[in-house]
């Protein structure tokens, strides 16, 4: 049973404490990511309960060494505790909602944790569904920290209740843009489908590169086909093309057409997004995959903690983990770090995001308010373009990357 003490606080019955999971893990959601997402969530709360949980007095250091060795798989939908905490401490509980990448979606599930007794709700890796799960949680007096959403307007007035670990697109988004001026590309064409998140990356393209003698030629997806891309691109004279569409349709087709289009043999094809990160990227797409830049939140060399959780989350997924289950996991472990020294009053959570000073796996995190940005923001992870190698498209290459 749950009950409720005084506005804004919030026990569980039992020995639990919750925290409920917005994942995107059916269509048209991007389910790839929302799988790497729940795995760096998952992997992180099994830790968190071995070292003792909430209150609990064991630790846990970059090998990974803590007192028990039990592990649990949290499923996609359930509500499912993790792994029982050490003697002391109260372990930490997953309530997982999928999202599809619906918007209305989020704001529903937001609201029924809110009534579940949730301390706090982390995730989420489509930016509108994040920022509709932000609104619902400020209204609700519940903590929000998002995960891999980085759309700039979280929220359309400044809130205390929200806070998030992915960089702001703003800042993503130039330093993509200082990579394509770098590489000597003047004229770029950005072929985008209708959403607020392709619509804010062009502003944020055009603002940074027009001061810089840069040019964005805009494409119209919903009206044009990829065989009319090409020819856009050989009138318009563009030596960059940059991806702001959904995969894999119609980024597939697109870029298989730019590729055997002999009059483009030249242009750079790019994704800012980060597309070309997962597997059925390279799975659809083969050598064609190679070479389009993107963004990536991860730093060059992964310390002994990134290298330890790189390990685990690899055996978890069957495959390399991209830098959003990274996200996931430094997300439990900011959260479960405040849990332990400011308690779990959802109003103490809110007070204490300026407070974070956590040790993350891709560097310390600290939050705090950025002009621009209403939810206090760690500012900033790394950031690098990365592409696939075309000698291997298995390997990454760092082309760039941003200050810190």
């Amino acid at each position: 049973m749950i009950t409720h003490s005084t506005p804004g606080s919030v026990r569980t019955g039992g020995p639990s404490v919750r925290i409920g999971a917005l994942v995107p893990l059916t269509p048209p959601g991007w389910v790839e990511a929302g799988r790497h997402l729940l795995a760096g969530l998952e992997l992180a709360v099994r830790e968190v309960n071995e070292a003792g949980g909430i209150g609990g007095a064991a630790g846990i250091d970059a090998t990974g060494t803590t007192g028990t060795a039990s592990t649990t798989r949290t499923p996609g939908t359930a509500d499912t505790p993790g792994t029982p905490a050490a003697p002391g401490g109260r372990p930490l509980e997953l309530v997982v909602r999928d999202t599809a990448a619906d918007p209305q979606r989020a704001a529903a599930a937001v609201e029924e944790l809110a009534g579940l007794g949730v301390a706090a709700v982390v995730g989420e890796y489509h930016s509108v569904v994040a920022r509709s799960a932000a609104a619902g949680a400020a209204a609700l007096g519940l903590p929000y920290l998002c995960s891999s959403a980085v759309l700039d307007t979280l929220t359309d007035e400044p809130t205390d209740l929200v806070a998030r670990l992915a960089p702001a697109q703003s800042h993503g988004w130039r330093i993509y843009g200082d990579f394509l001026l770098a590489a000597g590309h003047r004229r770029i064409a950005v072929a985008a489908q209708p959403s607020v998140y392709w619509a804010s990356g062009t502003r944020v393209l055009r603002e940074h590169l027009a001061p810089r003698g840069g040019t964005v030629v805009p494409l119209d997806m919903a009206a044009l086909t990829p065989a009319a891309v090409c020819d856009a691109l050989v009138e318009q004279r563009a030596t960059a093309l940059l991806l702001l569409v959904g995969h894999p349709d119609p980024a597939v087709p697109l870029v298989r057409a730019v590729r055997s289009d002999r009059r483009l043999a030249e242009i750079l094809i790019g994704a800012p997004a980060g597309q070309p990160e997962f597997a059925t990227w390279a799975a659809s797409l083969g050598d064609d995959g190679a070479a389009i830049p993107f963004l990536r939140y991860l730093p060059e060399h992964l310390g002994p903690l990134g290298t330890r959780v790189g390990r685990a989350l690899r055996e978890q997924l069957g495959e390399a983990p991209s830098f959003v289950a990274f996200e996931g996991y430094d997300t439990v472990t900011v959260l479960a770090d405040l849990l332990r020294r400011h308690g779990t009053d959802r109003a103490g959570i809110a007070r204490s995001w300026p407070h974070v000073d956590t040790e993350g796996t891709r560097g310390r995190i600290r939050l705090s308010r950025v002009p621009g940005i209403g939810v206090w923001q760690w500012a900033w992870p790394p950031v690098q373009v990365v592409d696939r190698d075309p000698a291997a498209p298995g390997r990454f290459r760092v082309l760039h990357t941003g200050p810190a």
